[in-house]
Parts: C-alpha cells; sequence; structure tokens
C-alpha cells in the first residue's frame, strides 16, 4: 500500500469499490469519446473483481474521503515466447482533478512490482493515437511504442459469425 502526501492510498480494489471503479470507467470512456459505450454495471464489476473465480484485478487510489480517484484494472496474459505471464493494463485513469499527484505513476509502479515479483515477462497496454498527453507520460516512463503491431479485435455480429464456424 502507498500512502500519498494528500492523504490518499493506493491499493489493490476490495468489494465496496464497485460504484468508485465504474465512475472512473465512465469518466475514461467520456475522455475517450465514447460516453455510451459502457455496459458494464457495479455487479458485473463485483463479479469479475471479486468473484468466485477473479479473471480480472484492479488498484484503486482511494482519498482521505473514500472517493475512488484513479484505477488500474488488468488481467494476465501469456507469452508462448517467454513461457511466462504478463499483465495486460486495460484501463489506467486518474479523475482529472487529482492529475499531477503522482496517481498514475504509482498504479503502473505497482503493476511492474507486480510483474517483477512474479516473474511475469512484460507490462502492456494500448493507448488511442490522439492522445498526446498519455502518449507523453507512457514515454516519459519508458514505456516503447510497438509500431509494427496493429491491434485486432472481432465483436458483435462478426464474432457471431466467426463462432458458428466451429
Amino acid at each position: 500500500m502507498t500512502t500519498f502526501t494528500d492523504g490518499a492510498v493506493l491499493r489493490p480494489a476490495r468489494a465496496g469499490d464497485e460504484t468508485g471503479i465504474l465512475a472512473c470507467i465512465q469518466a475514461l470512456a467520456d475522455y475517450e469519446r465514447e460516453p455510451d459505450a459502457v455496459d458494464n454495471t457495479a455487479d458485473m464489476i463485483a463479479e469479475t473483481l471479486f468473484g468466485d473465480d477473479p479473471r480480472a484485478f484492479a488498484f484503486v487510489v482511494e482519498g482521505p474521503d473514500a472517493e475512488i480517484r484513479a484505477i488500474a484494472i488488468w488481467f494476465l496474459t501469456y507469452s508462448t515466447w517467454t513461457g511466462r505471464h504478463g499483465i495486460w493494463l486495460e484501463d489506467l485513469y486518474v479523475h482529472e482533478q487529482y492529475r499531477s499527484n503522482g496517481y498514475g505513476v504509482a498504479l503502473l509502479a505497482a503493476l511492474a512490482a507486480e510483474c517483477v515479483d512474479r516473474g511475469y515477462s512484460r507490462l502492456e497496454w494500448t493507448v488511442l493515437d490522439w492522445n498526446e498527453p498519455a502518449i507523453g507520460f507512457y514515454r516519459a516512463l519508458g514505456a516503447e511504442a510497438m509500431e509494427e503491431w496493429t491491434t485486432r479485435r472481432v465483436t458483435g455480429e462478426a464474432l457471431a459469425a466467426l463462432a458458428a464456424r466451429r
């Protein structure tokens, strides 16, 4: 657990954080110009993060007022080349009024420490190509762009059509 000078703490997410986590997810969607894209609910977050078999995990920064100020939601990956797991950072978000308090760096450092402590080979994430503030932030931390790789996604009708080909 990390304590900041403003009294906020970085800690693993726990049951009861769902509403604050969802608020961060929605704020991130708003920032990324996709305000109607979030179908997630507090109940879904509870099951995903705190159910019988969690497959995703989260760190939060909680203020002294118990408000969730920032989140890092992540899950495990596996590299066939290294033969080891890694961490995929799905969402990193700091509410705008709390930026420049070191929360983002601390969340990424916590994820890097998870990798090092567990012997994982990598920490990865995506960033929108127009998000220059985030790109600059990540670059300053030593994150390298994987220019030769592109992300692919199958959803909706295309996902159903692909599944029907089995």
